[in-house]
This record gives C-alpha cells, structure tokens and sequence, in this order.
C-alpha cells in the first residue's frame, strides 16, 4: 500500500511540477525581485533624489506644530471634504519608503459614485506652505511592475491571469506535497550530493535545494493562494450574495466595514495637541504616522490617530487611537473589519510579502526566493534527463523526440533567457529616451521581446551551445549593467559607495552577484556537457 501511494505520489509530483514549472519560473523571478521592489524603482528613476530622513525622531512639540500647520492647510484648500489625512514624516514598510510631511483630502463623491477624487499635496515642515511638485522621473513600471507580474502576468486580462496563476500554485503545493511523500529519505538525501552522476546530480540537487527551503516554499505558496481566496473559491459568497457586480461590492464592504456614507468634515472642535500628546505617551516619539479626520453619516466627527506599522505580521493593521472630534473623548476601538478570518489573512498577508521583515530578513526572502528558482529549474532538467535516459535504454539512440526537444527548449529559454531578459529590461529603462511616449510599457515590450528571442535561439542551435551561450549572455548581460549606470547617470558605485547609499550600491552590487552565479553556471555546464559533445 506504501508503495502504491509512493509511486501515485511520484507521478503526479512529476507532472504536476512539470506542466506549470515555466509559468512557476517566472512567477517566482519576479516574485522574488518583487521583494525589493522599492529598491529597483528607484535604481530605475535616479533622477529622484532620495529623502533625507531627520537624525532624531520628531518631539512632542514638533508634530503638534505639524499638525497645526497641516490643519490650516487642510482648512483653506479642502473645507467641504469628505475626510482629511495628515501624513507626518516617517518610515513606512519596514523601514524600506520614507513618507514626508504633507496632506490628502478625498472630495465628496458624485451622486451614485462612492468615492470622490483624491488630493494630495507636500507641505513644507518648517512654514506649512504648498511645495512645489518635484519633476517628473522617468516613466518606468520599475520593481512594482515585476512585482505585479508574479500574479497578473502581462498582456493577459487581470482576471485570467490570477485564475492561470491559481491553477500553477495549486498544482505547485501538490507537487511540493508529494515531493515529500516520494522521498522516503528527502532528509538524509539533502546531505547527499554525488557530483558528476548525470541524472543522480540532478535529483540530489533538486533534493537538496527542495528541504532547505521547504518551509518558505510551503508557506509562499499556500499564502499566494490565500491572497486571491475569494476569487479561488466564490461558490459561498456568490450563493449568498449574487454574482452581480453591485452584490459582490456589497460582499466586500460588509467584509471590510465599507458602504459608509460621509458627511464633509471641518476643522475639530478641540486642539490636536492632547490627543497626539497621549499617543505619543503610548507609542513612544516619532511613532505617529497619520491623522486622519472623517465623520460618518449620522455620527459625531471622529479624529483618528494611527501609529506607524513596525516589524510585525499585523503590518496592514497599525494601531489606531480614536477620539472625538467634538469633545476629544476617546472613543473605544472598533471591531476589526472582518474579525478574526480577515485578520489571518492579513498576516498571511504579511507573510507573503514580506512587509514585516527588517533588510536581514528581506534579503532571507530574498536568498530564498532564489532557491525557489533553482528548485523549479533543476526539476524541469531533472524531466528531460531522465527521459533522454529512457529514450537511449529503449534503444532510440539518436532520435530527437519533440516533446523532450520541446521541453528542452523552453527550459534554456526560461531558466537562461528570463534572466537574460530581465538583465535588457534593466537595460532598457537606461537607453530608451527619458522622452519616449509609454516609455514604461516599452520597457515590459524589451524584456518579452529578448525572452521570446532566447526561445527562438535555442531551437535553431543545438542544446548543448543554447544552454552555454544563453547562460554566458545572461552573465554578461548582469555584469554590464551597473557600466551602463557609470555611462548614463551619476548615481554609480564611484558615488553611491563613498556616500553610503547602499539602496543604489545594493542594486549594481547584486547585478555583479548574479553576474558571478551566472558565470559559475556557465562553467559548470560547459565543462559537463562540452567534452562529453565534442564542442570546443
């Protein structure tokens, strides 16, 4: 019986990971580079310079003049607005995006709409007065376009897309399931690896990568579907609800405590200056993020006062002290939209995206975000060996069969031409003129144009030269661009080093890393297969 379920568990370990490994590659390349994502817009947009955060967080004395300042700005620009939000400076996710001193007002919605437009403005902390917008960046879709395409895709409508991602997870967690199932041994064979074996090497190695990120690999894929739960599985609300477009609005704003109906707002009745004194006492100096300002149809005006999210799994959840705006009583906090069920998906949430983790644990998402990628790609080698080996003890010595050809040529294309193409996308947002109508979307049209080259080239070359040649233009592609950052900008390593930008320097830092695995790679299988082909 044991066996019977090893060997059920085996073939559907194989094809499950084998007909979605592609889309999986690409979802985990971008998904891991979608970790630094803040980090890559701005490598990508250098003509924005970088905020200069304060030595010491704010005293007491300095956000109750802010907000004194925000108040009269708010007051004479925006005194029929359905809500006021003044934003304080400080360090927002996980310490990664500084936010500066400024306020937003939402403008009462149209009849039948239930939104209004959205204002925005920076504020100068030192008078109070309107700043002008900083020019334009470059127009780039940046790391939050790679970030974006983990679960969207390209070119492809968003709501098939997520679907098509759905399936891939799914049958991503079943394969990592029946992984460990069919290696009866999978730990004491991660401390196995037998280098030079052919077909050995490659399920030691998958073996190897697989255990010692098994834990993140089972958590990223189960909060990946998780984040997309009412799409996956609408059976229950649309029973309930409807499937009308309004009916499943009205699901979502009783899930998260929207519909509301607000009154224009005004300047509060009571000074700001107790109540940011009390949370202050609460959360300490420099831990106020926002105020907000917003009265609900049929309620007093409420004053809500929001701490800055810090390293915690409750990230989308930062805690509020609210009070109102009348008589400055605090008011008891609210229920949290959602209860408990929407509370867990927010940690799975934060989980997923690591909006929690400090620089040390971002690049531990990072680093094992890689390993995601060398154990999909090293499972879809493993298939094609294994049935070359098939294929020559069957006596089929010589033929090139099409599916094995076939899979052989859309992994060179997806685990050396993406990183190829991801290297000409980086590329691509420092040649293409600053100028350029839809500049942005010409740098996602460069980045599937190389890749859809490298497919062509490794059908039209023999496999062997594809995957050497391929695995050297993806080392070489890496390696120039931070050259390509010294010939176009001045936000180089020559400067970022001295000055201790290490955003910047991290970037072209990491580009040569991935420039040196790459050329390690490239080593590798050209010693292994090169003599074995006669190739020179």
């Amino acid at each position: 019986m044991k066996e019977t379920l090893r060997q059920c568990a085996a073939w559907l370990h194989t094809w499950a990971g084998l007909v979605v490994g592609w889309v999986l590659f690409f979802v985990f390349v971008t998904g891991t580079a979608g970790y630094f994502q803040h980090e890559i817009t701005r490598w990508m947009q250098p003509e924005r310079v970088a905020p200069q955060a304060p030595a010491q967080p704010l005293t007491l004395a300095d956000t109750q003049r802010l907000a004194g300042l925000a108040l009269d700005r708010l007051a004479q620009a925006a005194p029929q607005a359905a809500n006021w939000r003044i934003t304080l400076p400080h360090y927002a996710q996980g310490n990664r995006s500084w936010q500066e001193f400024g306020v937003r007002w939402e403008q009462m919605p149209e009849p039948g709409h239930d939104y209004g437009p959205a204002v925005a403005e920076r504020l100068d902390p030192a008078s109070g007065a309107l700043l002008p917008q900083e020019a334009e960046p470059r127009a780039t879709t940046g790391g939050s376009g790679l970030y974006r395409m983990h679960y969207s895709l390209h070119y492809i409508p968003y709501t098939w897309a997520i679907r098509i991602v759905g399936v891939c997870t799914m049958l991503m967690l079943i394969a990592i399931v029946t992984g460990v199932i069919t290696h009866k041994k999978i730990f004491k064979d991660f401390f196995t690896f037998r280098p030079g074996k052919g077909q050995r090497s490659w399920l030691d190695a998958h073996n190897a990568i697989s255990v010692m990120a098994l834990p993140f690999f089972l958590l990223i894929t189960y909060s990946g579907l998780v984040f997309f739960l009412y799409s996956y599985m609408p059976a229950g609300r649309d029973i309930v609800y409807g499937t009308d477009h309004d009916q499943v609005e009205a699901f979502f704003d009783e899930l998260y405590d929207g519909g509301h109906q607000h009154t224009p707002v005004s300047r509060p009745a009571i000074s700001l200056a107790p109540l940011i004194e009390q949370a202050q006492a609460a959360w300490g100096p420099g831990k106020l993020a926002s105020i907000l300002i917003e009265a609900d149809e049929g309620e007093p005006p409420e004053v809500v006062l929001s701490r800055v999210a810090g390293n915690h799994l409750s990230a989308y959840r930062p805690a509020t002290l609210r009070f109102n705006a009348q008589t400055g009583k605090q008011l008891p906090e609210k229920p949290e939209p959602g209860g408990s069920a929407a509370a867990t998906q927010d940690v799975m949430f934060s989980l997923h995206e690591g909006m929690f983790a400090a620089p040390w644990g971002r690049w531990l998402y990072f680093v094992a975000g890689l390993l995601g990628c060398a154990m999909i790609g090293t499972g879809l080698v493993l298939w094609t060996v294994k049935r070359r080996k098939h294929h020559l003890a069957s006596g089929f010595e010589g033929a090139d069969h099409f599916g094995v050809r076939l899979v052989e040529n859309l992994n060179v294309a997806t685990i050396a031409g993406l990183p190829l193409a991801l290297a000409a996308y980086f590329f691509s947002n420092r040649l293409l003129p600053v100028a350029l109508n839809e500049r942005a979307a010409w740098e996602m049209h460069c980045l599937f144009a190389v890749w859809l080259g490298t497919l062509f080239y490794a059908m039209a070359r023999p496999l062997t030269r594809a995957w050497i040649e391929l695995l050297w233009a993806a080392c070489l592609g890496f390696a120039l661009v931070p050259l390509l950052n010294v010939l176009t900008t001045s936000r180089h390593l020559g400067h970022t080093l001295p000055q201790g930008d290490w955003v910047l320097a991290g970037f072209d830092l990491t580009m040569l890393g991935l420039a040196a695995l790459f050329a390690v790679m490239a080593v590798k299988v050209q010693r292994r297969l090169a003599p074995a082909k006669g190739i020179a």
